[in-house]
């Protein structure tokens, strides 16, 4: 299904620039709506936030839209056919298997997209460089997602850092997923919260904190340093731990750097539409800083659960037992 498919009220116009991605708005977001204000002048962006509707958006810029922009009639089509593709994917076991395909992960039923909307947004997430298309990889970077495949089974410090339960990074908290992409926003005078279901990872930010902390200290997902501009958050991150196998949108883990720098906005469009953009400037790792841009529905039905990510971690032990088995050479005949 695709929210509000017969009259688009975000209809894609134009890449003008890094950071900008100009859509026009609907008749609501025309309203001079205002934020309430806290105790503290923040805005109130408290509440439960949900990308979902942006999974059926492709991270980088279709082929056929290449050096284009679609028309939103062609918009509409074509998030329609990759939500209705993704939704009627389904196989069997043993029908998988015999069509060659992946016998894949979970049935579909568990995917959160599964039984939502698709939202017509635009054609890629990524709205910088113009040609909606992720950079290109260092030479380092390369190497390193290399030995991350050809040792990612060596040790458990090797396997990449959300599949080990420690922190799937600004990237996979924020990006739309497949499932869990529910994120709660708290606020307390002078801090903005979000809070991850997955791995319960929970961002404290301070708002107009000043400098920060020392060079010497590094963080998974950075020190974050928050500001709001009218009604649009800042969230400025440095201070990156390096972690050479950690979530990240496109092809392979590439390494997140110490010199990595990241700036989130959260925009109000309306009281329920955030229009978010990330940029991340992580020159060891990619050839030139790139952005993306989705936004996040208001969605109070939404409910956060526990995610007893080590308790059952079971993959860890069983991938890494696995790889002890084949390297005994006893993949066939099972005998230990």
């Amino acid at each position: 299904m695709i929210k509000n498919s017969k009259s688009i009220q975000r209809k894609l116009a134009l890449v003008v620039g890094p950071l900008l991605l100009a859509v026009l708005v609907s008749p609501l977001q025309a309203q001079d709506w205002q934020p309430e204000l806290l105790s503290d002048g923040q805005p109130n962006i408290t509440g439960m936030w949900n990308n979902v509707g942006a999974t059926a958006t492709p991270v980088e810029m279709p082929d056929e839209f290449e050096g284009r922009v679609p028309t939103a009639e062609e918009l509409a089509d074509f998030i329609a056919r990759r939500d209705e593709a993704r939704k009627g994917n389904v196989c069997s076991l043993n029908e998988c298997i015999s069509g060659g395909q992946s016998v894949g992960a979970y049935g579909n039923e568990w995917f959160d997209w599964f039984w939502s909307d698709a939202v017509v947004d635009a054609p890629a997430l990524v709205v910088d460089p113009p040609n909606g298309r992720i950079p290109a990889y260092t030479s380092a970077a390369q190497e390193a997602i290399r030995l991350n495949v050809v040792e990612e089974h060596d040790s458990a410090a090797n396997v990449e850092a959300g599949d080990r339960c420690l922190s799937r990074g600004v990237f996979g908290m924020m990006m739309p997923t497949a499932y869990n992409n529910g994120k709660l926003i708290l606020q307390s005078p002078g801090y903005v919260m979000i809070h991850s279901e997955m791995i319960h990872n929970a961002r404290i930010i301070p708002i107009d904190a000043g400098n920060h902390i020392s060079d010497n200290i590094k963080l998974w997902e950075g020190d974050a340093r928050g500001r709001w501009e009218g009604n649009t958050l800042i969230v400025e991150s440095t201070n990156f731990k390096y972690v050479r196998n950690i979530r990240a949108p496109g092809r392979g883990n590439p390494p997140q750097n110490e010199g990595r720098k990241m700036i989130e906005t959260f925009k109000f469009e309306d009281e329920n539409t955030l229009r978010y953009t990330l940029t991340v400037d992580d020159p060891l790792t990619y050839e030139e800083p790139w952005t993306v841009a989705f936004p996040y529905l208001k969605d109070s039905k939404y409910k956060q659960y526990e995610y007893a990510c080590h308790e059952g971690n079971y993959a860890m032990e069983t991938r890494l037992s696995g790889a002890r088995v084949v390297e005994r050479g006893l993949t066939e005949t099972g005998n230990r």
